[in-house]
């Protein structure tokens, strides 16, 4: 018997099996189908997934081979109708709804691979060290997502034979007459969701909002929580966080990490106190502090003279804000500590009578204390203006160079870049003050 003759014979012996029987065949054909997939495509692909340097293809993987199988379903649904259904109108009923799901399951898998593969294809086009806003790839992903969903929706409709924009305009009239009711429920509501578009903050970050200073504990669709330091609950609605100032102390660094932190201390002492020899103690006890960094330096600054007091201002910086009061208790102890050796005064409203004796002793050694600090100062001042000046060159030169049209898009970044943090570091100072 030919292979042809023996294929018909077949296929009339399953139309003569019993419905249920039927049924039956078309469900054992799914799962072989799924499972040979599986053996023949999804497994392969994961092995090869795992040798791959790329993150991006292990994401990827597991919500690809979930649409698959569920395409296969679809479509073994679909194949199962056609041969089990004789009844050519209710065949047709049933079409539209087959057709509407395979747009939906091919819109998922274009979402799926846009979220996924447009962060990595924009990766490609940015410079790793520059600064980034937060939010803007994740932003771009959204729209785009939306509009996928969008075009999925209004060909699946169509396929249904259902009017999607007469669907949203229903749906605009009842958005209004809510809108109307709840106005401040869902205007917090919809800035929650621009919040989670820019993310000017996170859970963990530590923030300034409308005067008040504390860390993110939770983000909610409605209000915005922050723990001060003095343990109290602060919550804040999403409207007046979208439409304040927010100063967030743990991105300042760029790329999402904490900003170094500057600590300043301001210190008045006598007026029969040496000026080089105050500068020179507070600058050595801010080096040697195990908190404090070495880049950028410390420095102390004459801050003001006033009536009773020379002010000094001690500038150091630690590495990001939680070691912000560690490093100030160090240092103020330390301080407190060293200027009783080194016998100078910290200003105060009251008198004290010294012993006459005692005073000239110290007073002795004091002055050789005061000379070394005068000539180290001497030192400090020269390198520190050296510093701003080369600082001061640099940044010249980089302004004439970014003027230059025949430099490339990259190039002009990585100067600009440079040039801002030459700016940051020569305003320190006036930016603390």
């Amino acid at each position: 018997m030919k292979p042809m003759e023996l294929i018909s014979d077949l296929l009339n012996y399953l139309d003569g099996l019993p419905l249920s029987a039927k049924i039956a065949l078309c469900i054992l054909g799914v799962i072989v189908t799924l499972y040979g997939t599986r053996l023949v495509l999804i497994n392969p692909w994961k092995e090869i997934v795992k040798h791959s340097s790329a993150g991006w293809d292990d994401q990827l993987v597991g919500p690809l081979s979930i649409r698959l199988n569920l395409f296969i379903i679809a479509a073994g649904a679909h194949l199962s109708t056609t041969w089990l259904i004789e009844n050519d109108v209710d065949y047709n009923t049933l079409q539209p709804y087959f057709g509407a799901t395979y747009i939906l399951i091919a819109t998922s898998i274009s979402s799926v691979s846009t979220k996924i593969l447009m962060p990595v294809i924009l990766e490609q086009f940015q410079k790793k060290d520059a600064v980034t806003v937060s939010g803007g790839n994740p932003f771009l992903v959204i729209c785009t997502r939306a509009a996928l969903y969008f075009i999925g929706m209004y060909f699946a409709l169509m396929e249904l034979k259902i009017d999607l924009f007469g669907i949203l305009a229903s749906l605009a009239l009842v958005s209004l007459i809510l809108g109307i009711a709840m106005k401040e429920t869902i205007s917090n509501i919809a800035n929650s969701f621009l919040l989670s578009i820019d993310r000017p903050f996170e859970v963990g970050d530590r923030v300034e909002i409308e005067g008040n200073m504390g860390t993110v504990v939770s983000i909610g669709v409605l209000s915005t929580k922050l723990l001060t330091r003095d343990e109290k609950l602060v919550i804040i609605p999403n409207n007046t966080i979208v439409y304040t100032d927010i100063v967030n102390h743990a991105r300042g660094g760029g790329e999402g990490v904490a900003s170094r932190k500057s600590l300043v201390i301001d210190i008045g002492v006598s007026y029969d106190e040496d000026v080089d020899h105050v500068k020179f103690t507070l600058l050595q006890l801010a080096r040697q502090s195990p908190h404090c960094l070495d880049k950028p330096e410390p420095r102390v600054l004459v801050n003001e003279l006033d009536e009773f007091t020379k002010n000094f201002r001690l500038f150091a910086w630690v590495e990001n804000y939680n070691e912000e009061f560690i490093a100030r208790d160090w240092l103020l102890k330390s301080i407190d500590e060293n200027f009783s050796t080194e016998g100078i005064t910290i200003s105060y409203p009251t008198e004290v009578e010294i012993d006459g004796e005692g005073a000239e002793i110290n007073d002795s050694g004091k002055a050789e204390r005061q000379k070394v600090a005068r000539e180290q100062m001497i030192l400090e001042e020269k390198r520190f203006q050296e510093d701003r000046e080369a600082a001061r060159l640099r940044l010249k030169e980089l302004e004439e160079k970014i003027r230059k049209a025949e430099l490339s898009g990259a190039k002009v970044s990585d100067l600009e870049f440079e040039s801002q943090a030459l700016e940051s570091e020569l305003n320190t100072f006036e930016r603390e003050g």
